[in-house]
């Protein structure tokens, strides 16, 4: 083996060692990477000083990158493989679109017909304390739910909106968020296409459950988010300038957190490796 793993927490995640992505990842490296990407669900590079070209071009090799037409807005205009997460002021003194992205439990895409694989977020600029971001084991949440909720669960649909849980000054952004992405309802548990393995697929941006009232939806989507976001199945993402950190969004779950100073930066870029397709739409 080329690479190190060292975990970084109980739940999930390791940080990789013995990678300079700046200099090229050849096809065996490659191959250890995406190995330990299943194993791990989370994996960690620190100190990789890329540019843009080369985080694009570390994320193609782990499969075909989204360019974002669902989020014109918060992606690079040269770039459209890179979303800018960000809290820069606009040039007029407005607040970024992207300033609230992410702040709340979710799986990144889930409001698509192609849900994300994977994700690579490599931080820019952070602040001085706070902004970190927090992940949750599906597989592992799943798991531990009684035999009795597993079958419940079994077959549901969970619809899934870009509702923010932050409110967002922009009014056409939301307007515009909703016709690009109308409601899709996606399996509450899904099979791992690669490892097998079954995990949950919920999260703040699930509204209700195909075939059920919101009233009647709440109490279990509100009772699933606390049960997989439960400490012992979590990590807290510490970050320092110049991380790429690469989840998978397939048995995670992650959020946002906006603690950090006002006026401090945190400035961070994305891609997303696409995934398969997945939920349908309502009629």
């Amino acid at each position: 083996m080329t690479i190190t793993l060292k975990p970084l927490s109980y739940a999930l995640g390791a940080e990789v060692g013995g990678v300079d992505i700046a200099a090229g990842v050849g096809g065996n490296m490659a191959a250890e990477i995406r190995s330990a990407f299943l194993e791990h669900g989370i994996l960690l590079f620190r100190d990789q000083k890329v540019t843009r070209e080369q985080h694009i071009a570390f994320s193609a090799l782990f499969g075909e990158l989204d360019k974002h037409p669902t989020l014109p807005r918060d992606r690079h205009p040269d770039y459209p493989e890179l979303l800018m997460i960000t809290n820069e002021p606009k040039a007029n003194g407005q607040p970024n679109d992207a300033k609230y992205t992410g702040q709340t439990w979710h799986s990144d895409m889930s409001y698509t017909s192609v849900p994300a694989m994977g994700s690579l977020l490599r931080s820019v600029k952070v602040p001085s304390v706070g902004g970190d971001t927090m992940f949750a084991n599906m597989t592992m949440a799943y798991d531990a739910l009684s035999p009795g909720m597993q079958r419940m669960l079994e077959g549901m649909h969970g619809i899934h909106a870009t509702a923010r849980k932050v409110a967002d000054p922009n009014s056409d952004r939301a307007a515009e968020g909703r016709k690009l992405n109308p409601p899709i309802a996606q399996p509450v548990v899904r099979v791992h296409p690669e490892t097998g393995r079954k995990a949950l697929y919920i999260g703040e941006k699930v509204t209700c459950f195909a075939d059920m009232t919101e009233a009647e939806s709440r109490p279990i989507i509100d009772y699933l988010v606390r049960h997989a976001s439960k400490p012992h199945f979590t990590y807290r993402h510490v970050w320092r300038d110049n991380d790429i950190l690469m989840w998978d969004n397939r048995c995670t779950m992650h959020l946002a957190l906006g603690d950090y100073p006002d006026g401090e930066l945190r400035h961070l870029e994305r891609t997303t490796v696409l995934g398969t397709p997945s939920g349908y739409y309502l009629t």
